[in-house]
């Protein structure tokens, strides 16, 4: 995410607003639940997508949502302390290493797809609600889980490969990009999609909280 290529991709606003998810079908999990609720809200188009989305997976899978819309403010917290986890473990690198290494897993709030409501953190659920394995927690770092957090990881189990193949196809075919350091991690609309798409310009930039 901190390659110059994000940061340059033009964004014309298109002024959807941001929905809640918990007033749809989508599962929505409360671990990142935040005292107004927004991390449940993403952009009406992406939530049109997560529908056709969850449409499209097998009998008994059910989409469940971590996080979406993420305030700038708390951007900003959390790529500041993987960015001091990294100079602590890397006391030898300079300050724009550490910055290029922060900006591979945890986006700079500028780019962030997760402030412009075009984000979410995402896994599978079965149809109570229990989390299906995918071979790691979300939002665990490389450095914690030996990069089975990378989409294409081979270290994990069959059963977790097959289901990150579910989440995938699905998502992929109602439009959604992966960024890879990420399996859980998949935007629509924003800088980085239209990087990976080539799609121009980008519909949505940074917004104000719900």
């Amino acid at each position: 995410m901190s390659d110059p290529r994000v940061a340059a991709m033009p964004v014309r606003e298109c002024g959807e607003r941001l929905v809640d998810v918990r007033y749809s079908r989508v599962r929505v999990d409360p671990r990142r639940q935040d005292a107004e609720g927004v991390f449940a809200h993403v952009r009406e188009g992406v939530l049109e997508r997560l529908l056709a989305a969850q449409a499209a997976l097998p009998d008994g899978v059910r989409l469940l949502l971590v996080e979406g819309y993420r305030p700038p403010a708390v951007q900003e917290r959390y790529f500041t302390w993987y960015a001091e986890e990294l100079r602590a473990a890397h006391p030898d690198w300079s300050h724009d290493q550490v910055h290029r290494a922060a900006g591979r897993f945890v986006a700079p709030p500028a780019v962030a797809p997760h402030t412009a409501g075009a984000a979410v953190d995402i896994t599978l659920a079965d149809p109570d609600g229990r989390e299906l394995d995918l071979g790691t927690s979300t939002n665990i770092t490389p450095e914690q889980s030996d990069d089975a957090c990378h989409m294409a990881a081979k270290s994990i189990g069959a059963k977790a490969r097959y289901h990150r193949r579910i989440l995938a196809s699905a998502l992929t075919e109602a439009g959604f990009v992966n960024y890879p350091a990420k399996w859980w991690h998949w935007s629509v609309g924003d800088r980085y999609w239209s990087l990976m798409t080539g799609s121009r310009p980008a519909h949505y930039g940074p917004c104000a909280a719900p």
